[in-house]
């Protein structure tokens, strides 16, 4: 089976972030999407909260399995059979990072690919912490995100 794990701290789950799912499960036969624990990173939602996020949002896709992990992704990626990573890129910036990543990856194990997507145009502007802060501020944040999490969005932003 073509296993592929797109990781990422998912803090919300963008347009973005869900594009590339999509395309992922229409190139690949099984899409791990990795919600990243980072504890030393400072998250809106639990990472159980930006599982079930995404879960609720890829519920159409039978091919879309969403879970947590910490640790480093090349063992995650091992663990799930997967040999191949997700990326996607909207900038030049996430480019020269991504590439350091993925070659450090491909150092940790050979084996295991790095695949870049990019964004669609309409979303290379778009980041999790660009939809925060506009959500903080009483901004509208529809067409940034999936329209089934926005409430999810400014009811976690008013708890706080």
């Amino acid at each position: 089976m073509n296993i592929v794990v797109y990781p990422g701290s998912f803090d919300p789950i963008t347009n973005g972030h869900f594009d590339i799912i999509k395309r992922s499960a229409n190139a690949f036969e099984k899409v791990i999407v990795a919600v990243l624990i980072n504890p030393d990173k400072t998250s809106l939602f639990t990472s159980e909260e930006r599982v079930e996020l995404i879960r609720r949002v890829t519920r159409d896709y039978e091919n879309v399995e969403v879970c947590s992990f910490s640790g480093l992704l090349i063992d995650f990626v091992n663990q799930k059979n997967a040999k191949i990573i997700i990326k996607g890129l909207r900038t030049l910036t996430d480019f020269d990072y991504e590439f350091q990543m993925a070659l450090m990856n491909k150092q940790l194990d050979p084996s295991v690919e790095t695949v870049f997507m990019m964004t669609s145009a309409k979303n290379s502007f778009l980041s999790s912490s660009s939809v925060k802060q506009v959500a903080t501020f009483g901004g509208s944040i529809k067409g940034l995100v999936p329209d089934e999490i926005i409430p999810d969005i400014f009811d976690k932003l008013n708890n706080n």
